[in-house]
This record gives C-alpha cells, sequence and structure tokens, in this order.
C-alpha cells in the first residue's frame, strides 16, 4: 500500500485510492460539490483543490488524482486557500441570492462551503444569467437557476438507476441540465436526486415551502413500503410527519430510498380512523371502546376467533395477536392475506440468503416471476451493480422494462423444467450465481427453483413483497394450507391487523374486527373498527426479506382515539376475560424475544441450512401479470396520500390529475 505524507502526517492508503480520500483517511475535510462517493469521478467543480508535490506548481483536483508512493499532499496552504476562494468566486457569479425562499436552505452545502471556503466580499457585479424551470415530474422542483453544473444528478439516473432520463445540452455558460425533451423522470427512485444536489436547483416539490430542517424532530425509522426495510428518517414538527428520507446503511439501502417510501408520508394525515366505528343499521356509526369491546365480548368466540396480518404490521402487534388467540385457545394465525401458501417449515427456503450485499457478486441472476422494479427498487439497484461487473441475467414472467440486459425465457413457469444449456452452462460456470423466486412464483416455482439453485450451487432467494412477511413467517403466521384453513374454520370473530388486501366475503357470517390506522378496504367490510397507530406512531420490530431484524422508533402521536395496535389487544383481552401475560410494551417485548430470540438482535436472523432439494420438483403454471399492478399504490398508506395518487395517475397512466378549480 503506497504511503503518502498529508500535512506533515504521514499514512498508508489502499491500493487505487484518490487523493481526496487519502486527505479524509487523514482526517482532513476536503470540500467537494460533484465528487461522491457512489458515483463516478467527474472532476468539474474544482472545488477539491489541495498542492500536491511532486508534481506542476498549482493546485490540484483531488478527487481525480490518483495518490502514489511519496507524494506530500498539502491542504492548507495559502496556494491552496486561494485557489478555493476562486473557485467558490466563480461558483457564485451566477447563483442567485435564493436563500430566504429556498428549500435547501440550512442543509446546503453550497452554503456551508462558502462561509468555510470563499471569500467575505464580491467582486462581481454584471448581470447574472438565468435559466428557464424545467419540468421533472410531480416529485422534483427545479430552479435550474441555481445549478452549478456537479452533474450528480446525471451520473445518479445513469449508473445508478440505469435510466438515461437526465443529462446535459449546450456549452460553457449555456450548459443546462434538463430531462430528455422536458419530460417528467419516471422511475422509482428518482427523488433521490434531491439529496445528491448540492445547492436549491432540485428540491422536493410535495415538500415545498413547508418547513425549515431546523424547527424538526428527527426520528430513526424504518420503511415499510416493501420488504427491503430501508434505512430512513422520519421529520417530524408536532403531530404531522413532514418528509420521510433515507439513512445511509450500505448492507441494506447503501442512501438511496424509493420514490414511494419517501413520498407516501403525507398519506399518514388522510383517511385515517381516529374514532371507534360499529356497524349499526347496515352502516358504520361513530362508537365507543366500551360498546365495541362489548359486542366482541357479546359473539362469545371462544376458540372460534382468528388473526390475520396485513402487510405493514410490526412484530410486537403480531405477537400480541398470538397471545390473544393462544388465551383464548385458538391457533388460526395467518399473515399471507391474498391466498398465497408454500411450506414454511424452513424458514432459509423462503428467505432471501444471499444478503442483498452479496447479490452484488453474482455472475449469473435467474429471476422467476418478480418484478423487481417495483417489487423492490433498492434490490434492482444490486441487481444493477452485479451486471456491470460482468452478471448475466435471466427472467421467467411477464416482460418488464429492466434496467440492465436482461434475457426474458417466457411466461410460463414450467421453462424451468427444461432450461437450455447455454443457459445451463452460464450457472455451472460461474463462480458465485443467485436464483431470486418472486413471491407470486412461490406456488408454482419454488420447489424447481430450489432444485436448480441446489444443483448450481447458487444462492437460493426468496423476495418478499411485505414488510411484515419474515416478522410474521418468524412468529408463526402461517396455516399449512393458508387462507383457505382460516376460511375452513369457519371463525365467529375474525381480528384484521390492518389486513387491506384480503377477501372479506368468506367471512361474512363472521364478527369482522378491524384494528388499522386508514379507511381502507378493510374497514370498509368490517363490522366493528377500533383505530390504530401506522409505523410512525409507534416503537415495533420489522424483519426484512434478508432476515434482517431492524427497530424502527415512534415519530409522532396517532390522532384522536387511535391507540398502539398492542394496547388494543391488551384491552381486548380483558374484555374476552383471558390472560395474555403482558401489560406494558416492555414486558411484551421481552415475551416476544423469549419466544423467538432472534427478534432480540438487531441484524441478519440465523434460519439454520436450506432443506434438501426435490431433484424431481416441477414448476407448473403461467404467470400472466405480477402480483403489483400499481407500484405507487400498494398500501392503505400510499393509496391515501394525493402525492401518490398524482404519480400513479401522471407517471403510469399517462393521465393528469385534475386540479380542484378544473
Amino acid at each position: 500500500m503506497p504511503k503518502v505524507t498529508v500535512d506533515g502526517q504521514e499514512i498508508e492508503v489502499p491500493e487505487g485510492a484518490t487523493v481526496l480520500q487519502a486527505c479524509e483517511l487523514a482526517g482532513k475535510e476536503i470540500p467537494r460539490f460533484c465528487y461522491h462517493e457512489r458515483l463516478s469521478i467527474a472532476g468539474n467543480c474544482r472545488m477539491c483543490l489541495v498542492e500536491v508535490k511532486p508534481g506542476p506548481p498549482k493546485p490540484q483536483a483531488s478527487c481525480a488524482l490518483p495518490a502514489t508512493e511519496g507524494q506530500e499532499i498539502r491542504t492548507d496552504s495559502q496556494m491552496v486557500k486561494t485557489a478555493r476562494e476562486g473557485v467558490m468566486e466563480f461558483l457564485l457569479i451566477n447563483h442567485p441570492l435564493d436563500c430566504p425562499i429556498c428549500d435547501q436552505g440550512g442543509e446546503c452545502d453550497l452554503q456551508d462551503q462558502s462561509v468555510a471556503y470563499g471569500r467575505g466580499a464580491t467582486r462581481y457585479e454584471e448581470n447574472k444569467r438565468a435559466v428557464t424551470e424545467k419540468y421533472m415530474g410531480p416529485l422534483i422542483k427545479t430552479v435550474m437557476t441555481r445549478c452549478i453544473h456537479c452533474t450528480r444528478c446525471v451520473r445518479f439516473s445513469e449508473e445508478i438507476a440505469g435510466v438515461d432520463e437526465i443529462g446535459a445540452v449546450g456549452r460553457g455558460e449555456d450548459m443546462q441540465i434538463t430531462t430528455y425533451l422536458e419530460q417528467a423522470a419516471e422511475h422509482e427512485l428518482s427523488a433521490n436526486v434531491i439529496d445528491l444536489c448540492p445547492v436549491g436547483a432540485l428540491t422536493s416539490r410535495p415538500y415545498a415551502f413547508e418547513a425549515r430542517p431546523w424547527e424538526l424532530k428527527k426520528t430513526l425509522s424504518i420503511d415499510v413500503s416493501d420488504a427491503v426495510g430501508a434505512n430512513i428518517r422520519l421529520d417530524s414538527r408536532g403531530r404531522e410527519v413532514m418528509r420521510a428520507l433515507p439513512r445511509v446503511n450500505d448492507a441494506v439501502n447503501e442512501e438511496w430510498l424509493s420514490d414511494k417510501g419517501r413520498y407516501m408520508v403525507d398519506g399518514l394525515s388522510k383517511r385515517r380512523l381516529d374514532k371507534v366505528f360499529m356497524r349499526k343499521k347496515g352502516g358504520l356509526k361513530p362508537s365507543t371502546w366500551d360498546e365495541a369491546f362489548k359486542a366482541i365480548a357479546k359473539a362469545k368466540p371462544g376458540k372460534s376467533i382468528a388473526a390475520i396480518a396485513g402487510d405493514m404490521v410490526d412484530c410486537e402487534t403480531m405477537f400480541a395477536a398470538k397471545a390473544l388467540l393462544k388465551a383464548c385457545g385458538s391457533d388460526l394465525i395467518e399473515g399471507r392475506q391474498t391466498g398465497m401458501d408454500y411450506d414454511v417449515s424452513n424458514l432459509a427456503a423462503v428467505n432471501f440468503n444471499s444478503t442483498f450485499e452479496g447479490l452484488e457478486q453474482a455472475k449469473a441472476i435467474l429471476i422467476v416471476g418478480s418484478h423487481i422494479r417495483w417489487e423492490a427498487p433498492l434490490v434492482n439497484v444490486r441487481i444493477r451493480k452485479a451486471v456491470k461487473r460482468g452478471a448475466k441475467v435471466y427472467v421467467v414472467g411477464p416482460h418488464w422494462d429492466t434496467t440492465y440486459p436482461a434475457e426474458f425465457l417466457g411466461e410460463d413457469l414450467g421453462v424451468l423444467n427444461s432450461l437450455s444449456d447455454e443457459v445451463a452452462n452460464v450457472f455451472k460456470d460461474a463462480d458465485r450465481s443467485a436464483v431470486i423466486v418472486g413471491g407470486g412464483a412461490l406456488k408454482g416455482a419454488h420447489g424447481k427453483a430450489l432444485a436448480l439453485a441446489s444443483e448450481w450451487g447458487a444462492d437460493f432467494n426468496v423476495l418478499h413483497f411485505s414488510a411484515a412477511r419474515m416478522g410474521g413467517l418468524m412468529l408463526g403466521f402461517a396455516q399449512k394450507g393458508g387462507m383457505a384453513d382460516i376460511v375452513a374454520a369457519k371463525p365467529k370473530v375474525v381480528i384484521s391487523l390492518g389486513a387491506d388486501e384480503l377477501d372479506f366475503e368468506p367471512f361474512a357470517d363472521a364478527l369482522k374486527v378491524y384494528i388499522g390506522h386508514h379507511g381502507d378496504k378493510g374497514a370498509h367490510a368490517a363490522d366493528i373498527i377500533l383505530p390504530a397507530a401506522s409505523y410512525a406512531e409507534k416503537d415495533g420490530t420489522y424483519v426484512n426479506t434478508e432476515g434482517r431484524v431492524q427497530f424502527a422508533e415512534k415519530a409522532v402521536f396517532a390522532p384522536g382515539d387511535a391507540r398502539e395496535d398492542w394496547t388494543i389487544l391488551r384491552a381486548l383481552a380483558d374484555a374476552l376475560k383471558v390472560e395474555v401475560g403482558f401489560d406494558s410494551f416492555a414486558q411484551l417485548q421481552s415475551a416476544m424475544i423469549a419466544e423467538v430470540p432472534a427478534l432480540g438482535e438487531e441484524g441478519l436472523a440465523d434460519y439454520g441450512a436450506l432443506p434438501a432439494a426435490d431433484v424431481n420438483a416441477k414448476a407448473e403454471g403461467t404467470m400472466s401479470a405480477y402480483p403489483i399492478k400499481d407500484f405507487y399504490l400498494t398500501n392503505p398508506i400510499a393509496r391515501a396520500s394525493a402525492v401518490m395518487q398524482r404519480c400513479s395517475a401522471e407517471l403510469l397512466h399517462g393521465g393528469e390529475l385534475a386540479e380542484a378549480a378544473e
């Protein structure tokens, strides 16, 4: 490893490191606008200038200069100071004085660095240039006069998202960043360019003029819009969640977040259930907690009670429901509300065993029945990174627009029974490969996909699309025959824990109790509605599709009479005159961890070895469509979100959402 000297301090740096990285290893702060750790090097803002010997007697861009043996690097010389002041002066020549009305104010790199590295006065007296605004869709607000041409947004779109939608036109002072033909940016990760933009050129359209960063309370949470479990930060003011931003976690989401996870938060305050309702004379009428609990107790369910978990429920809520049913003498619990049915006797067989980081190392990837761009956009990013390293991708299922070269093998799952030698040889020759089975193909292709993975020595992965799925399976929320077993049992009382995708028709004769937070499909079908807290309004444990246990903190209080789910279930236990064994959240969590110890340790859960594959397994069935029909409207929070409704109408269905006056 080469040794370099930074401001008199000698350090060793990894082979291939840049001078900028060497300076950071030495603890020096190097200002930058265009350089970003996860993007290619552009070297066009010149803010990271340092003095390097041996070399020409002038400052050099440290982001694009390799660190080599014997270099002497100065970051604090007068030459460097003067050069940075000059660069900052050039950057500010055309930058408007928008700080008081700019949404980037308070978290703007240009503000911070102009204070730290800029001159104390201006020498510029000419007119500033102005650039017309560009339309980049319902999520990104553009004020391109502020743009400093760092090209981070261009590189993100091309390299990470894999969608060449943003680029530069013109040269010199006439250069402009724009979407081609000035259309909306139509991909699932488009809003990440807002985080990347070091100035206020690209800001959040729904969040415009809403709040300043110092007004907000920041809470660490987990995204529940899919099964990836992206680490997020919820910024709230008073009782309202104002925005969601990604947190850095290299093992899960790196520092990206899907547009749905970021923008569905405005749905947290709309269509909310904030009081108890009971069905009387054919309609739902406001009621009281006492009346509702008495009505449930009056049904005398005894052992004939079932609980069905929704897609965004935390582990504590599911455990509380399980404890309640166990005290009643029932084991009718299920989490696969849409009727999916697969063997869960070995959780390793329904887990994403490669891990997201490990997937990047695969040289061949077989995707079976999964529209990964919609089911898990951040896993799609990992596959794209693998393809850039030489991986080949094959897909079984209906065609979708991939962001990398991929060969579609057909919609018939039976193609797995007779893969061509060409495809089989690619996997046999790869030193590391992966098979990914989507939730929609588990019934028809799970066994055969597992057999192929075993034959090729590939990592076997199942990609769920529900944040609650793996936690529910760990807690036993899975009947051997799926929902069919619950229906066959004909329970007197059905407790729906935010299960909005469930078909309630088979339970016409049962008392349907909905414990949830939005007036969605589940609430419409219910006989009794008990208002509960959303993921932002309670502490909770979530397990993502790779078996990673993560904890989300409470950001705000639930509205009106809504209560945290576990408190509702605890009160219901008293109404039914049964003992559940906990009176506080801490006791509940302790009991849950005692039953499933893995839920008490943040990190990857150990599910043991994969089961032996059945070499005679056959795949059967045809996938004519994927389970997710609309990326932006997959859950009750998203369906209540005006931003998600607009995205669905404009980006997927080609229409424009009519304004109120229209």
